[in-house]
């Protein structure tokens, strides 16, 4: 008589014990889920290029750059993007030419910030940013365009304000 007993709870016991297995391992996967998310952040599209040219007028290197050209993009901007590969950037374009200033709230990423005039000519550039500065960063001249590029760019590509780019 004990023994049909016995081998209920064993059974109770071990499909309680397959439960939790299960349970355990579905938030375990929701977990690595959500991270893989937060890694990830938000993905941007590619549609044009910028070609940043020395002195001379000779190409030096060409990205990628995600265009960001209404209200709504440009303060969105890079926000939330947490990988930007070393040949991708964005690139903001204004209707008009002006002193303009950018921030990294919510910028995970340390940034070239490269303000451009409507000649096309690099009028500053703020090197590595800090990822979720408070501060603003400044052009200091008017500027039609903005590109941003990883922290490092510039001085890497060797970039410096009176360059040009072409779009």
């Amino acid at each position: 008589m004990k023994f049909p007993r016995l081998n209920r709870i064993l059974c109770i016991t071990l499909l309680a014990l397959a439960s939790l297995i299960l349970c355990v391992s579905c938030q375990k996967e929701k977990s690595e889920s959500s991270q893989d998310n937060q890694t990830k952040g938000r993905t941007l599209e590619y549609t044009r290029q910028v070609t940043f040219l020395n002195m001379s007028g000779n190409p030096i290197t060409t990205i990628d750059v995600a265009v960001a050209d209404d209200d709504d993009e440009r303060s969105t901007g890079l926000m939330d993007v947490s990988q930007l590969p070393s040949n991708k950037g964005m690139l903001f374009i204004f209707e008009d030419e002006q002193p303009r200033s950018f921030w990294m709230a919510n910028t995970p990423l340390s940034l070239d910030i490269i303000f451009v005039n409507e000649d096309l000519e690099i009028v500053r550039i703020h090197q590595n940013t800090q990822p979720f500065a408070e501060g603003r960063f400044q052009s200091e001249r008017p500027a039609k365009y903005v590109v941003e590029v990883n922290g490092g760019f510039s001085i890497s590509h060797d970039i410096q304000q009176g360059m040009k780019i072409e779009l």
